[in-house]
């Protein structure tokens, strides 16, 4: 398969790479058993994806796993971020949602990590430079885990969060803990992975994933949106039927 890219890229002139690209998706997957919510194609199946391969997990062709594709139905059908004037921070961005928050014009849009390549800002969560009650909303999806100092991230968070604004932070969340499980000193990429379930993880949450967002100031709402949908609907689509979106606001201040 990558040899048949290495080929493709030197053969086709750069400006027919795209369309190339997509005609070679809709020969090999495409079909009408399931729906990406994010990029809008059909396919016959989506591809396998994760350390224990899931079936069915992610897009062919912009990459959306579950959690973006039930994130993205989310954003559209329970808030105001295609309609409102919002400003936006939105770390470890999936390369789908960027491409079309940027494009929205009622949207201030700023992307941000410590790695990733496409983000538009380079920084830590853990020190956020930027002014008290800067940004909207914040979207923030599988990145927690990743951090050493949460907590700290989670408190700066809410510090550039305006009065009534608000964030989606998920994160997995192992429901039959009742407590997230840490260890400093599993420091090591194959003990992380053998402890944590990837080797760049730093802890477990467990349900008490709401009260670590609580003691940073946010109100937590638990939305179970997905069972909202139906059966026909979370097959289409191919979601995690017991996924929860993590809904945070911060209270005070003007409605906006």
């Amino acid at each position: 398969m990558k040899i048949l890219k290495l080929i493709a890229k030197a053969a086709i002139p750069k400006k027919y790479l795209p369309f190339t690209r997509d005609l070679y998706i809709s020969l090999l997957y495409g079909g009408n058993n399931f729906t990406c919510p994010c990029c809008g194609w059909h396919f016959r199946k989506f591809l396998p994806s994760g350390v224990l391969l899931r079936a069915n997990a992610e897009c062919p062709r912009c990459g959306a796993l579950e959690r973006h594709r039930l994130i993205w139905l989310y954003l559209l059908n329970r808030t105001n971020l295609f309609s409102d004037s919002l400003r936006v921070l939105h770390f470890a961005p999936e390369p789908i949602f960027q491409k079309i928050f940027v494009s929205l014009p009622n949207l201030t849009y700023i992307s941000a990590d410590l790695e990733s390549p496409i983000a538009m800002v380079k920084l830590d969560i853990t020190k956020i430079p930027f002014k008290d009650e800067s940004f909207v909303v914040i979207l923030c999806s599988h990145v927690l885990e990743h951090v050493v100092d949460d907590r700290k991230a989670t408190h700066e968070l809410f510090r550039v969060l305006k009065p009534r604004g608000w964030a989606i932070l998920q994160s997995p969340v192992d429901l039959n803990r009742s407590e997230t499980f840490e260890d400093p000193s599993v420091v090591s990429p194959k003990d992380r992975e053998s402890i944590f379930g990837q080797h760049d993880h730093v802890r477990i949450y467990g349900r008490n994933y709401v009260d670590r967002l609580q003691s940073a100031g946010f109100t937590v709402k638990l939305d179970s949106y997905v069972k909202e949908l139906g059966s026909d609907v979370v097959q289409r689509y191919s979601l995690e039927e017991n996924e929860v979106i993590y809904f945070c606001t911060k209270l005070g201040g003007v409605p906006l």
